[in-house]
């Protein structure tokens, strides 16, 4: 049996059985979208099938440093971190490339602990398109750096003078995807194995940056094949003694690491939501809405796109990536790019998120927000035509300058607590609160270099 061909618990006992297996992964995604999971025997995971298991809800209480929050109260200590009930979703079975004939299943918290899963929210979402009749397509793309180094070496250099396994810029060049062949080859074929196929792979603009476009699917399995991506990309090059950084911006001399979202939406029928042919740039009624919608609530829900203190750094003029919620078609320079094409490939692209953030909680935020503008009806502010670093915008469209402001605009958001519900808003807040105060102790080289001597 294939294992994509998994779609029930009496599949995945089988594929188990008739592969001999004594072992398989299990595993889910945290609120900073970090795989945690473990191996279970398959008496266990058999008998996990039928009736959950329990999974130590420390997971939804500690960031990504597995330092506890001390401004949760899903869990922590006053609630002695039991354990959270677990599902097994066996259509999730995957074989793990890299670990020749091991099984992989994803799985959600369920009950209490449901409310602040990432997937669980992003499912939340989409039934909702689906109650007003739509389903959601999406497709990531992920930009990351890649170093000769160790988990040992790059702490022993304390994060500096890292080593890119090519130096210059070589965006799209020929030269450095056919010299690493061999290293492309393995992340290629691994993505196919893992059903995550990989729709472009190539050099970016930067020393050993690639980019990666993930294949279209249905957004909730978009969600899992970019979350898988971003784990097995990391273990793919360490296999190859080499490292992988995800980070929104590693270096202050070259442009951030974006995660753009490409979105379009379909009736139920399968017919096209976004493109009408009747209208300028083919863009329906509810295409404009959709963006109206994204773009309105942009600043409100920004902590949930720029998850992290470094998200920040990234959002800077004339480096690819937005400082306001602007849109244009076909336009790089602005937060939302609306693209359009043939009633197929209408679509709408976020640009504003990093490589990052949380899949699932992104694509909850881009989509969420477009559904909202689409039932208020929520009419764009004026395409931008140019360059949108050049522009004047009004406050209104202002995206928040740090984590901590991105953090209070979510907890004040209304439409944020409707879609994605008042625990999860007050959850995820006191998270991002967290995580501002962690860095503010840290004393940077920056402050150092400025203030030791002189000041």
């Amino acid at each position: 049996m294939n294992s994509r061909d998994v779609k029930s618990a009496a599949d995945a006992r089988a594929i188990i059985e008739e592969r001999g297996l004594e072992y398989v992964k299990v595993g889910l995604f945290d609120i900073d979208g970090i795989m945690r999971g473990k191996y279970m025997k398959k008496e266990k995971f058999f008998s996990a099938l039928k009736d959950g298991f329990g999974f130590c809800d420390v997971v939804t209480g500690w960031d990504s440093k597995d330092q506890l929050y001390d401004n949760v109260t899903v869990t922590g200590w006053h609630t002695g971190y039991p354990d959270a009930a677990v599902r097994i979703l066996p259509e999730t079975c995957r074989d793990i490339a890299w670990e020749d004939g091991m099984l992989l299943f994803l799985c959600e918290f369920v009950g209490e602990h449901e409310a602040v899963c990432p997937r669980g929210t992003l499912r939340r979402v989409l039934e909702k398109a689906d109650s007003i009749g739509y389903q959601v397509l999406a497709g990531l793309e992920y930009e990351f750096f890649m170093f000769e180094e160790t988990p040992q070496t790059v702490r022993e250099k304390h994060y500096k003078n890292l080593k890119p396994i090519h130096p210059g810029s070589f965006g799209y060049s020929m030269i450095r995807n056919t010299v690493d062949s061999d290293l492309y080859q393995d992340l290629l074929n691994g993505c196919l194995e893992m059903d995550m196929a990989l729709e472009a792979l190539h050099e970016e603009a930067g020393p050993g940056v690639l980019e990666a476009a993930i294949q279209v699917d249905s957004a909730l399995h978009a969600a899992d094949k970019a979350a898988l991506f971003k784990t097995f990309a990391k273990v793919m090059a360490q296999k190859n003694g080499l490292m992988a950084t995800f980070m929104a911006k590693w270096s202050a001399d070259w442009p951030g690491q974006s995660g753009h979202i490409h979105i379009s939406l379909q009736n139920n029928d399968g017919s096209t939501v976004f493109h009408d042919s009747s209208k300028k740039g083919n863009i329906s009624d509810a295409m404009r809405h959709f963006v109206g919608g994204q773009q309105k609530l942009m600043p409100e829900m920004l902590a949930m796109i720029a998850s992290t203190v470094n998200s920040y750094t990234r959002l800077i003029p004339g480096f690819w990536a937005p400082t306001d919620a602007s849109w244009g078609m076909d336009n790089r320079t602005c937060a939302l790019r609306g693209i359009s094409g043939s009633a197929k490939s209408q679509r709408v692209e976020y640009r504003v998120a990093a490589a990052d953030a949380n899949p699932y909680l992104a694509l909850a935020a881009a989509i969420g927000s477009g559904l909202w503008g689409i039932e208020n009806e929520i009419e764009p502010e004026l395409e931008v035509v140019g360059n949108a670093y050049d522009k004047k915008f009004p406050k209104r469209m202002r995206l928040p300058r740090t984590l901590m402001d991105a953090a209070q605009d979510l907890k004040a958001s209304k439409p944020a607590r409707e879609l994605m519900g008042d625990t999860f808003v007050d959850h995820f807040a006191a998270t991002r609160e967290w995580e501002e105060r962690e860095f503010r102790k840290a004393i940077t080289d920056w402050e150092m270099d400025r203030y030791f001597e002189i000041i």
